[in-house]
């Protein structure tokens, strides 16, 4: 009988199972005794109608107004109603009693929901810069030579993954009341309670001057410096005005070491100078030491730490290389303009102490560099083009001319050279070497098994070369060809009006385009052949410029007097005029 009484009991409340049960709700909206069809055309319709309806989202007194269009959000209500049906479905009595339940308890289905993820980032990130406000930390600050204390502030910040799911839901219901966004609260670290202590410190360290020593120098470093160096942050004498001063320290204290070097004799010979350590502060440790004692009331005294310096080269290092004599050596002399001595002076300054290692090609261009007026080269005469002219760094061929012959001298292989385009008598006959950056350069093989050093003394009037190393004894043999005439100079003459007819004036004699050539034999000190070499130096001719009188005038002959033809014409007579 009670079997009877609930299966009856249940068919009682079955309804019509091609409509949703009583009680149903779905995103809030009641659907109960509606087929599935007209609800799910009901929502479609709602939701359409608010797709560009926007929600207010708040943020204190900030408001921020979004549609559901903007954000790509779409509910699924098909599913939703099919859930919504599954939820009051189910066969005779057992739909009845589903059913009561949902009519007495009811039931809201939430819908599925989809967005747009990247413009739901989009705004998210928009929201997350205008809603954030990042706490303020609790800070000393100096004014002068006092340390206060500024109180910090507390921030928030957007809960963006709370927000990402709220923003998405509340544009998908039908609500359109205004939204709180979820926003988190962001409390300083450091307090004004917790910087009490630091305050003291710091203003202890400023509270009177601290006495520098190192060896038997003092120094005062007064209370207003103190305070620059003092990084109130970290509590530490940091950041650029700190690092500009024990810079200073450092050019005041430091003792450089001295580089072993090379000491040549009257004899040839060349022996090492010791090198000799140096001592340097010791930054990090005397500020250490500085801080240390600025924090005590009395006996404000800090020694500065030093510590040994090393030379970049040794007498170790310098005795390896194995520079014991002269290898090869070249005096040349030189006069002119001023600007071309200090020319002169100027590049054998930048080639002068050039290290070469064994099986090393010197470059001379590679070892000065461009010759411009920011390394303080000046204008003086120079060759260019085959003509005598002013130009930045007249001079240098003088250098590289000596250096030419020191390399020559020493039987080293010359693996580039040039000679000028005109001829320059007071240099060995073929052994000028001229010089032009980037392209024209001098270069010599270090053929040795040992280092050689390039040394440059210039004086007042002469320049020499000389390279030292191990001396290798290599005998050098020259033949030198005549000066050849190629062609004789061409003429220039120009008519000068002051000269009488037939005088000639010579200006410049000019020169003829020449050649020789030089060959060197470079012999071992076992007598055996190294090297036989031959350069060819081409110079061209420079014009010859003279001046004459101008040509002898004709002489004016006299025309015969011939009676002109003559004829009479009577007119009225005219008025005097």
């Amino acid at each position: 009988m009670a079997g009877v009484i609930t299966v009856g009991l249940g068919l009682i409340f079955a309804g019509s199972p091609n409509r949703l049960a009583s009680g149903t709700r779905i995103a809030g909206i009641d659907v109960g005794g509606l087929t599935p069809a007209h609800a799910r055309r009901l929502l479609e319709r709602r939701s359409d109608r608010l797709s560009q309806v926007p929600v207010l989202f708040t943020s204190g007194a900030q408001r921020f107004r979004l549609t559901p269009r903007q954000l790509g959000v779409q509910v699924d209500w098909v599913a939703a109603v099919a859930n919504a049906q599954r939820q009051g479905d189910g066969f005779g009595f057992v739909r009845g009693y589903r059913r009561l339940g949902l009519e007495l308890f009811g039931q809201d289905v939430v819908p599925p929901i989809r967005a747009y993820d990247a413009a739901v980032s989009y705004e998210l990130g928009l929201l997350a810069k205008a809603v954030n406000r990042p706490h303020r930390e609790a800070r000393l600050v100096r004014r002068g030579l006092h340390i206060t204390i500024a109180a910090g502030a507390t921030g928030h910040s957007l809960d963006r993954a709370a927000a990402r799911q709220l923003l998405v839901q509340s544009l998908a219901s039908f609500s359109r009341a205004p939204v709180g966004l979820p926003v988190r609260v962001d409390a300083p670290r450091v307090t004004v309670a917790t910087l009490t202590g630091a305050q003291r410190t710091a203003s202890r360290i400023i509270s009177a001057p601290v006495r520098l020593v190192v060896g038997p120098t003092r120094l005062r470093l007064p209370r207003w410096r103190l305070a620059k160096l003092l990084d109130l942050s970290t509590m530490r004498f940091s950041g650029a005005t700190a690092d500009a001063y024990f810079a200073l320290l450092e050019r005041n204290v430091d003792t450089p070491p001295t580089d072993a070097d090379f000491a040549p004799s009257s004899d040839g010979s060349v022996h090492v100078v010791p090198s000799k350590p140096g001592l340097a502060l010791d930054v990090p440790r005397s500020a250490a030491r500085i801080l240390a004692a600025a924090t005590k009331v009395q006996n404000r005294v800090a020694a500065l730490a030093l510590v040994e310096s090393q030379p970049k080269r040794t007498t170790a290092q310098a005795q390896a290389l194995g520079i014991t004599g002269t290898v090869g050596s070249f005096e040349t002399f030189y006069g002119g303009v001023a600007n071309r001595v200090h020319n002169v002076q100027l590049v054998a300054h930048l080639v002068d102490h050039k290290f070469i290692a064994p099986g090393e090609t010197f470059s001379f261009n590679g070892t000065t560099g461009d010759r411009s007026a920011a390394k303080g080269f000046l204008e003086a005469p120079v060759i260019v083009n085959g003509e005598l002219q002013t130009g930045l760094g007249g001079g240098v061929c003088q250098v590289s001319t000596t250096v030419f012959n020191a390399a020559y001298e020493a039987g080293l292989p010359i693996t580039s050279r040039t000679n000028h385009a005109l001829y320059i008598s007071h240099y060995p006959l073929g052994r000028d070497a001229t010089v032009d950056y980037p392209g024209v350069d001098l270069k010599f093989v270090n053929d040795t098994k040992h280092w050689l050093l390039l040394r440059t003394y210039v004086g007042s009037s002469s320049l020499t070369v000389a390279l030292y190393g191990t001396p290798q004894h290599r005998r050098v043999e020259s033949t030198t060809a005549p000066l050849r005439v190629l062609s004789p100079p061409p003429v220039q003459k120009t008519v000068d009006a002051t000269l009488a007819h037939g005088q000639v004036v010579v200006d410049d004699y000019g020169a003829p385009a020449q050649a020789t050539s030089v060959e060197r034999k470079v012999y071992a000190s076992d007598g055996s052949l190294l090297s036989d070499s031959t350069w060819f130096s081409s110079y061209r001719s420079t014009p010859k410029i003279i001046r004459v009188g101008p040509p002898k005038k004709p002489k004016k002959t006299k025309k015969p007097v011939t009676s002109p033809l003559t004829s009479t014409v009577e007119s009225a007579p005219t008025a005097p005029h």
